[in-house]
């Protein structure tokens, strides 16, 4: 279903000759807030050397779209990217903590559980 199809919906036949129509019903389709997402980290584990890529992904189970997505880390309050994939390609050692994805669908917001990274 897509919120498009909210409407009122009837069904009607024919019984011998005649035409007949039921009552007709009311259909609401209303957005589904997310949920279920899971992150992964790649490489595997949340750890990376110094200088070298890390890729996180969340993904989401349940919700209703267009979701959007935002990036992030324990202590810093500006987002650190958008979209279901973060790439940071050159780590430093500032880059360790805890990073989590937010999800919305404009009509709420849903948080992951957080990955810990940790840059050898």
């Amino acid at each position: 279903l897509q919120l498009h199809h909210s409407g009122c919906y009837l069904c009607g036949g024919r019984v011998v000759s005649q035409w007949r129509e039921l009552e007709p019903v009311t259909v609401t389709v209303q957005r589904v807030r997310p949920s279920g997402m899971s992150l992964s980290a790649q490489p595997a584990g949340g750890q990376v050397a110094l200088g070298h890529r890390l890729v996180l992904s969340c993904a989401v189970a349940m919700g209703t779209s267009p979701l959007s997505f935002s990036w992030h880390r324990e202590g810093l309050g500006a987002p650190l990217g958008t979209g279901p994939r973060l790439q940071l390609h050159h780590v430093g050692d500032n880059d360790s903590g805890q990073y989590r994805c937010q999800v919305s669908n404009r009509d709420s917001v849903a948080e992951s559980d957080p990955v810990n990274v940790t840059v050898l």
